[in-house]
């Protein structure tokens, strides 16, 4: 009789947003069980250390010489990437690095060298592209089902840049506005539909509220080496709200009400660049369990498919969509809904947790590993010059 395989034992590199909703995502499932967290705030580990018996440390550091850990999370800030990374491969962990995996080429190069010649697995993410929605409609390309694929439409509005945020996310060089923090997401799923090389980049990004000096909106064209093509669309200015168009369910697969445009924004009016600091940790960082009632931080079973935005996947024989609850395929035979087989895909918490897990055993290679991360971040870097040289980029 084959032996069950043991549990992924993980470490946290950060308990803000990213790192609550992982270990929420992760709860009820067996393949990972969180053997230790780190974090600089001390009010947040204390939170944490009441929901887990892990250990806990206020340097990523220590976390990395744990020998209770064999793979870390990286979900601190983004240009802490490339050093925790490479940190974590030299102590022999396997890594999760949150998107983007840097802010530079020449860092993803040096965590990519790290990752070599320590022997260890990295896989970048979770990004959207791990939604079980989005790794359906990949496989109904991939089968020729509906013929080649032609085109992908994707938009998404929401009220990202009026969420509370710390001063280096209104700041673009230091990984802030939507270049590096949201326009991943729709890279990333674009990326894993077409399963293709990204040809050409032609782009405007707008900064339109000085308040907050960093691209808050994009206008994206992407062609692929196949021919193929995909639109993004991307605005976090807190006025329309794309969610509309999915019956109200939010981004992580929460309900929602219908009736708080301008909200975020409102709430922000008067607060002084310290109290907006303070609240981005107590709105996003950890929480006990016990305080969790609902919305983006629910545990799984009380969730619907995730998604970011609205998308529209166009092949030759008909056109698909990701819905709360699966799918739904317009071809010549019309209109029907196709909801993900039970069991055949994990939530996408738990499935990048399982593709890293993947590799280290040698059952399948990582798909995002780090050549793909340098890529998508490389997409987003040509973004940002195609708009500033308002100019079709090639790559």
């Amino acid at each position: 009789m084959t032996e069950p395989t043991p549990p992924l034992r993980l470490g946290i590199a950060g308990l803000g947003l990213a790192g609550t909703i992982m270990l929420r995502g992760l709860q009820g499932w067996d393949g990972a069980e969180v053997t230790a967290a780190a974090d600089h705030h001390e009010t947040l580990l204390a939170n944490f250390a009441g929901d887990y018996d892990a250990e806990t440390y206020t340097d990523v550091a220590e976390l990395c010489q744990s020998n209770r850990v064999e793979a870390i999370y990286v979900a601190t800030q983004h240009q802490f990437h490339a050093e925790h990374a490479i940190m974590a491969a030299e102590h022999g962990k396997h890594i999760i690095l949150e998107k983007p995996m840097a802010l530079s080429l020449a860092d993803c190069d040096a965590i990519i060298e790290a990752v070599e010649r320590a022997g260890v697995q990295l896989v970048i993410g979770p990004t959207h592209s791990f939604d079980p929605n989005i790794e359906y409609m990949a496989e109904i390309i991939a089968s020729g089902e509906l013929g080649a694929l032609s085109m992908i439409n994707t938009w998404n509005f929401n009220d990202f840049l009026y969420r509370p945020r710390r001063p280096e996310e209104l700041d673009t060089s230091r990984g802030g506005g939507i270049i590096f923090n949201q326009l991943p997401h729709q890279i990333d799923s674009i990326r894993v539909l077409t399963g293709d090389k990204l040809h050409s980049v032609h782009a405007a990004l707008g900064v339109l509220d000085q308040a907050r000096p960093t691209e808050g909106n994009a206008t994206v064209m992407l062609r692929f080496e196949s021919g193929a093509a995909a639109s993004m669309v991307y605005s976090g200015y807190d006025r329309f709200d794309s969610d509309e168009f999915f019956g109200w369910v939010g981004e992580g697969g929460q309900d929602k009400p219908g009736d708080t445009h301008g909200a975020t924004r409102a709430r922000l009016k008067g607060v002084s660049q310290e109290d907006e600091k303070a609240r981005r940790t107590s709105a996003f960082g950890y929480k006990p369990s016990a305080e969790i009632s609902g919305g983006r931080f629910a545990a799984p079973d009380n969730l619907r498919e995730g998604h970011f935005g609205v998308m529209v996947v166009s092949c030759e024989g008909g056109d698909m969509r990701p819905t709360p609850d699966g799918i739904a395929i317009y071809d010549d035979d019309g209109a029907r809904h196709v909801e993900i087989p039970a069991g055949k895909y994990l939530a996408s918490r738990p499935a990048v947790v399982q593709e890293l897990a993947n590799a280290i055993s040698g059952k399948a290679p990582a798909r995002r590993d780090g050549q793909w991360g340098r890529a998508s971040l490389e997409a987003a870097l040509a973004i940002q010059q195609s708009s500033a040289e308002r100019r079709e980029v090639l790559l």
